[in-house]
C-alpha cells in the first residue's frame, strides 16, 4: 500500500506541472515569397554584361526600385525545394538550409543565363571579400552553374514567426570575377564589387513544439504503467 501511495504521489506532482498547457514555435520555415534582384547598370557594364530579358515565372516589378521578382519554390516542390528554417528568438544562431527560386535573367541578346537562384550559407565565406562578405551567397543553377554574388551584411534583418525579410548588397563573388574574366566580358577583376541590391521578402511557417500538458500526459501513462508492474508484483509475492 505505501509503494502505491508514493507512486500517486508522484502522478499528482505531474498533473500540477502539466495545467497551463504552453505551446511555442521552436522553430518556423520558409515556405513562400519572393526575392527582389536589382543590379546596378554600371556594374553591369563592367562586367560586359547587357539585360536583355526574363524567363517565365519571373515577376516584375520587384519589391526594389527597377527590380525583378523570383519566387521562392515551395518546400514540397519537386526539384530543388527550399529548405530554411530558423529560430525567430535567436536568428543568427539557429538558421539552416536554403532558399530556393525560380526564374531566370537573360544577358546579352539571351546568349547568357543566370537563374533558379539559391541563397544559402557557407561559413568559409563569411569574413572574405575585405570583411564585407557576409557568409550568405547566391548562386545560380540554371545557365551559368556558379556561385554569383557573395551577400554583404544586411541594411535589414526582420526573422519572424510568420515571415522573413532581408535586404543586402550583391557583391561580385570571386568565382563570378574569374568566370567573366576568362570570357572575356571584364577587362578587370570585379571580385567584391557591388553589383546591385537584394531584397527577400518571404512567408514562414511555424512548427510547433509539443505543448508540456503532452507530455505530461505521457509521463502520468508512464508512472500509472509502473504501479500496475508494482502491484501486480505484491500479490504474487
Amino acid at each position: 500500500m505505501r509503494r502505491r501511495i508514493n507512486a500517486l504521489v508522484v502522478a499528482a506532482g505531474l498533473v500540477a506541472t502539466v495545467t497551463a498547457p504552453d505551446a511555442r514555435a521552436a522553430s518556423v520555415r520558409v515556405d513562400g515569397g519572393r526575392t527582389s534582384v536589382a543590379l546596378d547598370p554600371a556594374a553591369l557594364a563592367a562586367a560586359g554584361l547587357t539585360v536583355s530579358g526574363v524567363s517565365g515565372g519571373t515577376q516584375s516589378p520587384g519589391d526594389l526600385p527597377d527590380s525583378v521578382a523570383f519566387p521562392v519554390t515551395p518546400r514540397d516542390g519537386a526539384e530543388r525545394p527550399t529548405t530554411f528554417t530558423y529560430d525567430p528568438a535567436d536568428f543568427l544562431g539557429t538558421f539552416s538550409g536554403t532558399i530556393e527560386h525560380q526564374g531566370s535573367v537573360l544577358f546579352n541578346d539571351g546568349s547568357i543565363e543566370a537563374g533558379d537562384f539559391t541563397i544559402g550559407f557557407d561559413a568559409a565565406r563569411a569574413g572574405t571579400l575585405g570583411g564585407a562578405a557576409s557568409g550568405f551567397y547566391v548562386r545560380s543553377n540554371a545557365g551559368l552553374d556558379a556561385t554569383l554574388f557573395d551577400v554583404a551584411a544586411p541594411d535589414a534583418l526582420s526573422a519572424g514567426e510568420s515571415a522573413l525579410t532581408i535586404d543586402a548588397d550583391l557583391l561580385v563573388s570571386p568565382e563570378f570575377a574569374a568566370l567573366l574574366r576568362n570570357a572575356g566580358l571584364a577587362t578587370a577583376d570585379l571580385t567584391g564589387a557591388d553589383a546591385g541590391d537584394a531584397g527577400v521578402s518571404a512567408t514562414a511557417n511555424a512548427v510547433p513544439i509539443p505543448a508540456p500538458a503532452a507530455l505530461g500526459v505521457v509521463g502520468l501513462g508512464i508512472v500509472g504503467f509502473a504501479v500496475r508492474r508494482r502491484n501486480g508484483a505484491d500479490r504474487t509475492a
